[in-house]
């Protein structure tokens, strides 16, 4: 750990902020979701977009970015959205489900009144900072949800999707 001395002599980490350790993870597996519930998001159960990180220290933070062709179908004359979420795994520990808004609305793709029922094709990118204070391994998990579709799909039609994990100096 490298440390400097600043004018008032008062001591600072100069590795703060430094990344530490990058993790990929990637999958083209077509995953369906038919008859959702609004609100809900849904996990592939296999062929996972997914990555894992074992943090070197519990003040180290993650950075969390992660993107996949999202589509849906959806029903006539209503709101519409679809969006991303992960979700967060620690070995042990908690898991905890990670949006950008409560709703599809304030966090992906919508549509007002969208008037006769059609599909919807987008390639949302998401970022998540997260600080999980701990050195177990933390799983994150892709996950795709909507309001008013009939059908969503994560890595649409075979395209790529991907997540990537840095790890942060804390």
């Amino acid at each position: 750990m490298a440390i400097i001395t600043l004018n008032n002599n008062s001591l600072v980490n100069a590795d703060v902020g430094k990344v530490l350790q990058v993790v990929q993870g990637t999958s083209s597996t077509d995953f369906i979701q038919a008859s959702p519930t609004s609100g809900t998001i849904y996990y592939p159960s296999s062929n996972k977009l997914s990555a894992s990180i074992t943090p070197s220290s519990t003040s180290s933070k993650i950075v969390i970015q992660f993107v996949s062709t999202i589509r849906s179908d959806h029903g006539q004359n209503t709101d519409f959205a679809i969006a991303l979420a992960v979700k967060e795994i620690i070995s042990g520990g908690t898991t905890t489900e990670i949006k950008a808004q409560t709703n599809a609305y304030g966090s992906g793709f919508y549509v007002s009144n969208t008037g006769s029922g059609s599909g919807h094709r987008i390639r949302p990118t998401e970022i998540v900072f997260r600080t999980p204070s701990t050195t177990s391994e933390i799983t994150y998990e892709v996950g795709v949800f909507t309001y008013s579709g009939v059908s969503i799909r994560l890595n649409a039609d075979s395209s790529r999707g991907e997540i990537i994990l840095m790890e942060v100096a804390g």
